[in-house]
């Protein structure tokens, strides 16, 4: 429904429960989540979010904001109260001369690369395309190509944001740049992000390759792929994974539904500086592989992973792969829910990650791997199951992690992971600044900073 709905007066929509529309915009990726909120308003720009803000504060509302709809927890709904939809805010504007983006609060991953890849430009996104810019940059922003260009967050070059009180305000190095230390990193806890202004980079050609092998095989090419990422230069990345090998043309069909062992390793560069780069993997004959030069939007599109599935994920930090935590991750797999879209990564940082280490509230990136179990299943009754995989994971890999976290890849585990995210120093400048922006804590949904008190 248009114009006042329940004496909220904006130019975009607001459903309720029993409007057309309502149950598939309250849908999330993950299945599992199944808030009803009392509203949903789906804001068409900033002064629609400021309104939707007024409402929340006049009528001690709930409130979650929406855009790409992955936080594992549920953080972009809310049971009973008032979910701000900013998915009609996806405006992408690139100025190829400057190399910078303008991208709209709402804006998908999708949205951005399409864009910027008809100028042969692209900056650090999500793994997959249809997660929102907004959750993935102001809680860092990991993707294929932070190794070269850095996390999303490290090239924010500004940020327009509406607080809790529906100003609105800019936060960039010269203006409000406390604010915008906060916001890489940081997450939603300071106001709703309506536009981004992105940094970009030449990207003129990019190539990729995806290897197969039998889970047995595991631990071997594991260790191959942490002795060729070791030192490697920026221009690589990827990720070793265990996962159900899917029915391409380029599995075998005897893998296709087990659990396999993948390598992914991306390169800024074209498929010959690749292929030298995968020696030592091709060495040890994967069953099936992809090796291409292809458009980075289309790796992107390429791994998305389906909506709909029940959802839970953790993550730690490791400061050191030695051959035994390499057995522990490849034994681990096998807890795994197979056969379904589950991975059981590990993510090799460094590079341009890692330069920025102490920059930003982000704890620790100069942590050289970080270990992700991603468990997506249909059957309720796998719940218990898959959760115990995830922890078990990072109970085995505890003697080899240095206890800081990447917030993004969790959901709500606790307010000592949070302040492990950031660390306690930066925790304490977090909070006073929230205490600054959000004083009564009306964004508390994502990972939360408590205010400071006086």
């Amino acid at each position: 429904m248009t114009g006042t709905v329940d004496g909220l007066r904006m130019t975009g929509s607001v459903l309720r429960p029993d409007d057309a529309g309502y149950e598939q915009a309250r849908g999330l990726f993950n299945g599992a989540i199944r808030a009803r909120p009392r509203m949903i308003a789906q804001c068409v720009d900033a002064a629609d979010v400021a309104a939707a803000l007024t409402f929340v504060q006049q009528n001690s509302v709930e409130v979650a904001v929406r855009s790409g709809g992955h936080s594992v927890s549920g953080a972009s709904t809310v049971d009973g109260g008032l979910v701000i939809d900013m998915r009609a805010m996806n405006s992408v504007s690139v100025e190829p001369g400057a190399r910078t983006a303008t991208v709209g609060g709402g804006a998908l991953w999708r949205d951005v690369d399409r864009a910027t890849q008809t100028h042969g430009l692209a900056t650090t996104g999500g793994r997959v395309s249809t997660t929102g810019v907004a959750g993935f940059t102001l809680g860092g922003g990991s993707g294929w190509l932070e190794r070269k260009f850095g996390l999303a967050c490290d090239n924010l070059l500004a940020v327009e944001l509406v607080t809790a009180d529906g100003r609105r305000v800019v936060a960039s190095d010269v203006v409000n740049p406390e604010l915008f230390w906060g916001l890489h990193g940081g997450g939603g806890n300071f106001g709703i992000a309506t536009s981004f202004t992105f940094r970009l980079h030449e990207l003129p050609v990019f190539s990729a390759a995806l290897m197969f092998w039998p889970a047995e095989d595991g631990p071997p090419v594991v260790r191959a792929y942490r002795d060729v990422m070791t030192d490697a230069p920026g221009d690589f990345g990827g990720g070793a994974l265990f996962v159900t090998a899917p029915p391409e043309d380029f599995v075998p069909e005897s893998l296709v539904g087990s659990l396999s062992c993948a390598i992914l390793v991306t390169c800024t560069g074209p498929e010959t500086e690749l292929r030298g780069f995968i020696e030592p993997l091709l060495a040890l004959r994967p069953a099936g592989s992809l090796i291409a030069e292809l458009p980075y939007a289309e790796l992107q599109c390429m791994l998305d992973d389906p909506p709909g599935y029940r959802n839970y994920w953790s993550a730690e930090y490791l400061r050191e792969l030695p051959d035994p935590a390499v057995d522990l991750f490849c034994d681990r797999a096998a807890d795994m829910p197979v056969p379904s879209p589950s991975q059981h990564v590990l993510f090799p940082w460094g590079g341009a990650v890692a330069r920025s280490d102490g920059r930003w509230p982000m704890a620790n990136r100069s942590t050289p791997w970080v270990v992700h179990p991603f468990g997506l299943w249909d059957d309720p009754a796998d719940d218990v199951r898959a959760r115990d995989w995830a922890h078990a994971l990072r109970d085995d890999l505890r003697p080899y992690t240095t206890g800081a976290v990447y917030l993004n890849f969790i959901g709500d585990e606790g307010q000592s992971r949070v302040v492990a995210g950031f660390g306690e120093q930066n925790y304490r400048r977090l909070a006073r600044l929230k205490a600054e922006y959000d004083p009564r804590n009306v964004f508390h949904r994502w990972h939360n900073v408590l205010p400071a008190e006086d």
